[in-house]
């Protein structure tokens, strides 16, 4: 998609004269819409090809319905369309975050005063969508704080934090294919906005989707008096305030360690921010991997820039860690806050980490870091918080330890809006995490952060060598050995259609001699304990029976706990592209339980069994794409 503007002569009106429509009503009528309204002469000539091609099934698809504001942000692919991001879109969601916060801050001068922060990564149209989004802003007396280059999506929260923003927005598609980009908006505590702020916005879109003249304006950002570029003041705040969490006595044993780090920021815009992040904590400096180092929005070297893609994403950077005699790699997602590792194991195999794995080593390190960084360590009143699909071996430490684990939804509003409560009430948030690489220490950086992570992570390796001569692959083991071994499966199956999925998930429901849930599987070699089910509102671990958490009528959401430790998530996404129900499965061992191939033997073989015995995959049609495209 090109950000140039229409150029044309031709008013919007006699353009319309010159076009056959459809004769749907409904299609002619957002026909019209995008006709009048976009001034961009690329995707207007997309609508406009299309109808002179009589294309009406593509627009249908691209202009009938709308994309929505979802509790992790807006993303499409770029192009014309209602459906999809581009400039009218983008202008929209301004227009209709921009109403919304104007009723929820009636107070002109605290606009004018704390006003928003916005943000933009390196992908195609992204500096572009971030200035359409500062004008509108500024059209309604919002001070706008705008960053003049690109930034890692962290530093839009910890702005909102610093300069007491009243929101802030980052223009980002964070791992998504070359052809998409998005938004993400943060609310004036620094965190992602959830419900009910989120639903809000989607509907305040809907009442603000046709763009104002003004707000094709760009000329307005020369010279405004109320737009600043925050970027100077921000970046040394930022590192100071991540370094803090890193004891002093660690950051002098950085400066004698001899480990080195291979690193690839995955062609986003990671490099010189992971670079200050190391020269800060006083470690080697970074090996970058020359072909990956530098912003390119095509993503010319990866089938994906995703690092949960494992070795597939990392595999110029462990080919770079083998020239350089280096073992260990680090890696960030383009937008900077996700994490992924490698490590060269003494046989010399490359294990990369998962996403579980990683919590349970920063999650340890969060703890031993704190009882040094503080003079005298209140561990019970510490907090640490996971999600329910992730990992449970923070649960497993706290048992041990003596903190306290919040267990959590799958998503880092969530996460972070909790932490905020939690440290609002006199609790210290140590770390929280999930299992797609989002790490947050403390609530400095109230979201994910792929900086502070991998100053942590480093922190921790540089330690651990120096120390006791340990690598992270040894550590896990140890924490295995102390706290019990812990395991997961993480996989999908995809549908025909919605409601296939909505028959499986009823018919689980309903499956049982008695009408109920199933009670166990293997012919009852392994029996259910408790079911929660957070599309009905069911927990049959409590004694009301009632669900604790957010239930979500509009997605199945549906965790067995089996007796020995087993626990597994059968989930729908909302407005999913592909019909897919996400399996999500953990085996949490004692620590006396020492036959870890054992309980690896029983993940596994249990996953099957549910899969096989609630999903029928083969009765309902459900496939695996992956093994299917081998």
């Amino acid at each position: 998609m090109s950000s140039v503007k229409r150029k044309t002569v031709t008013s919007p009106q006699e353009l319309l004269k010159t076009l056959t429509l459809s004769g749907d009503e409904e299609l002619d009528n957002q026909i019209r819409h995008w006709v009048l309204w976009d001034r961009n002469e690329a995707t207007l000539n997309q609508v406009t090809s299309a109808v002179n091609g009589q294309d009406w099934d593509v627009l249908r698809i691209r202009l009938c319905s709308r994309i929505q504001y979802l509790g992790t942000g807006m993303r499409g692919g770029m192009r014309a369309g209602f459906d999809s991001i581009n400039d009218v879109v983008v202008i929209g969601a301004a227009q209709g975050i921009c109403a919304y916060m104007m009723d929820f801050y009636p107070s002109i001068q605290k606009r004018s005063e704390q006003g928003v922060v916005v943000g933009y990564d390196g992908r195609y149209n992204s500096r572009r969508f971030a200035q359409l989004l500062a004008t509108v802003f500024l059209n309604n007396d919002f001070r706008v704080y705008l960053f003049s280059r690109m930034v890692p999506t962290p530093f839009v929260p910890f702005s909102i934090v610093t300069l007491k923003c009243l929101a802030g927005i980052i223009v980002t598609a964070s791992h998504n294919p070359k052809e998409d980009n998005g938004l993400k908006v943060y609310w004036t505590n620094g965190a992602q906005v959830m419900d009910p702020h989120d639903q809000r916005i989607n509907e305040y879109i809907s009442k603000n989707l046709e763009p104002k003249a003004s707000s094709w304006e760009l000329s307005m950002l020369d010279g405004h008096p109320l737009l600043e570029d925050p970027y100077r003041l921000i970046f040394p705040q930022f590192y100071g305030a991540v370094k803090k969490l890193i004891p002093a006595a660690y950051l002098e044993s950085n400066e004698c360690s001899q480990l080195r780090f291979v690193y690839t920021p995955l062609h986003g815009v990671g490099f010189p921010f992971m670079r200050e992040a190391f020269y800060q904590s006083r470690l080697k400096p970074l090996i970058p991997v020359a072909e990956q180092k530098d912003v390119d929005p095509e993503f010319p070297t990866l089938i994906r820039p995703n690092p949960e893609a494992g070795r597939e994403a990392l595999k110029m950077a462990i080919k770079k860690a083998e020239q350089e005699h280096c073992t260990l790699v680090l890696a960030n997602d383009p937008d900077v806050d996700r994490l992924a590792v490698a490590e060269l194991d003494p046989r010399g195999r490359w294990k990369v980490f998962s996403g579980n794995e990683l919590g349970a080593l920063l999650g340890w390190w969060a703890l031993e870091s704190y009882k040094v960084r503080v003079a005298k360590p209140q561990v019970s009143n510490c907090v640490m918080i996971g999600t329910l699909i992730g990992s449970r071996i923070l649960a497993s430490m706290a048992r041990v330890e003596g903190f306290v684990y919040v267990e959590g939804m799958p998503s880092f509003p969530w996460m972070a809006n909790r932490a905020l409560e939690l440290e609002k009430s006199g609790r210290t948030v140590l770390f929280a995490f999930e299992d797609c690489f989002g790490y947050m220490f403390g609530t400095v950086v109230p979201d994910k952060d792929g900086i502070g992570a991998a100053m942590q992570l480093a922190t921790m390796a540089c330690h651990l060598r120096s120390g006791r001569n340990v690598t992270l692959i040894e550590k896990l083991r140890e924490i295995y050995e102390t706290y019990g071994f812990h395991s997961s499966v993480n996989s999908f199956l995809e549908a025909e259609t919605p409601e296939v999925i909505d028959e499986i998930f009823e018919k689980i429901r309903t499956s049982a001699e008695d009408g109920g849930y199933p009670k166990c599987i293997l012919e009852g070699e392994f029996e259910v304990v408790h079911i929660r089910d957070l599309t009905t509102g069911l927990d049959t671990s409590y004694s009301d029976r009632q669900a604790k958490m957010p239930l979500d009528p509009s997605t199945h959401m549906i965790t067995f706990t089996f007796t020995n430790g087993f626990i597994i998530t059968l989930r729908t996404e909302a407005n999913a592209q592909t019909p897919r129900i996400k399996i999500n499965a953990e085996i949490a061992g004692l620590p006396e339980e020492q036959d870890w191939e054992d309980l690896q033997e029983k993940l596994n073989r249990m996953t099957n069994a549910v899969i096989e015995e609630f999903l029928q995959p083969e009765e309902n049609g459900l496939i695996d794409p992956r093994k299917a495209s081998i």
